[in-house]
């Protein structure tokens, strides 16, 4: 997917001479014609970069990058100041407000393009913002619903909690088809919906905060979904889900996102600030057909390549007629992380207890298999 650079520009020439040239590079271009347009624009259009002019109405390109930088959910995008005002002191002022580069018209399209191109380079291995701390972000994925998603997104979230003994964030992204607050017996269900019926730009740091609902599972917090089926087409909330998505990793170390079977539209937009994807099959034929279909769509994004692609097997019945792991490695190409063992008989007293699995029988064997799991994630980020 290529890569989108915001230019916030009030000439309307510069606008359409940058955003030709950087499209004949490959990259996908927004426009904003003054500040309060670019900053809106950034919640909106979830920008890779932004060429940001100073002399704008309104809002000028400093205080447009002030406010850039005092928001988590802005505070990492690479941020190239292009202007006429070439003085040292009007450097100094767009350094401190928090550049990135600072360049002076005119200058020649190459060089541009060039810097441009070293900016995003450098911003992929930086820190993502001064004084802000970046989490890592894991999404819980699969193939086609029914196959545990939710369940393991959930006992891994605790399970890791209680391994590394730091605050985790677990997120139903799945508006309408929530489960956790009828699994667990809360009341409260409307932070997702609550986030998704926000303005884009009104989605803070402070906003998702106040959404979360703490839980007595060691230092777990949890942002629900409802099921309610008329809140399914919150799902199209493109925009609102990217702000949300964006600002979860500055709220804890560790976030993992219920994803499940993807009825998000374009999901490839949501992976791209996720660290890692966990993918979850099953050891039947035509489930692992889908496995694979699935794992080359996730290849597109990067997960198996440049980022990380994790496959977790749930078995949900016990059955003579299942594949072995090693056939189940054979077919999707890839080892599995972990298997998850069928438990029918705790999960339904789990249940009726309003209980996570992991928390039934914290020594049993479906505990342990959730701690080797997170002891994997654990090890692997030291």
């Amino acid at each position: 997917m290529p890569q989108k650079i915001l230019i916030a520009d009030d000439d309307v020439e510069t606008l359409r001479l940058i955003g030709l040239m950087l499209q004949r590079q490959g990259f996908e271009i927004a426009a904003a014609a003054n500040g309060a347009q670019a900053l809106e624009m950034c919640q909106t259009a979830a920008p890779d970069l932004i060429i940001l002019d100073v002399m704008m109405p309104d809002i000028d390109g400093y205080q447009v990058t002030r406010q850039l930088r005092q928001d988590a959910s802005t505070a990492a995008i690479p941020i190239l100041m292009f202007t006429a005002k070439s003085q040292v002191e009007d450097k100094v002022i767009g350094y401190e407000a928090g550049v990135d580069e600072y360049i002076t018209k005119p200058i020649h399209p190459a060089e541009l393009v060039a810097r441009v191109k070293a900016l995003l380079s450098r911003s992929k291995s930086q820190p993502p913002s001064p004084g802000a701390e970046r989490g890592y972000m894991i999404a819980v994925v699969a193939p086609k619903g029914g196959l545990g998603a939710s369940t393991l997104a959930l006992n891994l979230a605790i399970s890791y909690a209680q391994r590394v003994k730091s605050d985790v964030i677990a997120a139903e992204l799945r508006p309408g088809h929530g489960s956790w607050a009828q699994d667990l017996g809360y009341s409260a269900k409307e932070g997702l919906n609550n986030l998704l019926k926000a303005k884009p730009f009104e989605i803070k740091n402070s906003t998702v905060e106040s959404e979360l609902m703490r839980t007595t599972y060691n230092g777990v917090r949890l942002l629900l979904a409802d099921c309610e089926l008329d809140n399914i087409g919150l799902a199209g909330s493109g925009p609102q889900i990217e702000a949300v998505v964006r600002i979860l990793p500055f709220l804890a170390p560790m976030v993992l996102l219920d994803i499940g079977a993807p009825i998000i539209p374009k999901i490839d937009r949501v992976l791209t600030f996720c660290d890692e994807v966990m993918l979850i099959t099953e050891p039947f034929p035509a489930s692992l057909r889908t496995t694979q279909h699935y794992m080359q769509e996730l290849g597109n994004c990067g997960f198996g390549k440049s980022k990380l692609l994790t496959v977790v097997m749930i078995n949900r019945i016990r059955a003579e007629i299942q594949l072995t792991i090693t056939q189940v490695q054979e077919a999707i190409g890839q080892t599995v992380a972990q298997v998850i063992p069928p438990v029918p008989e705790i999960a339904y007293q789990a249940a009726l207890q309003f209980l996570p699995i992991v928390k039934l029988q914290p020594d049993g064997l479906i505990a342990q298999q959730y701690r080797r799991l997170a002891e994997i994630i654990a090890q692997r980020k030291k």
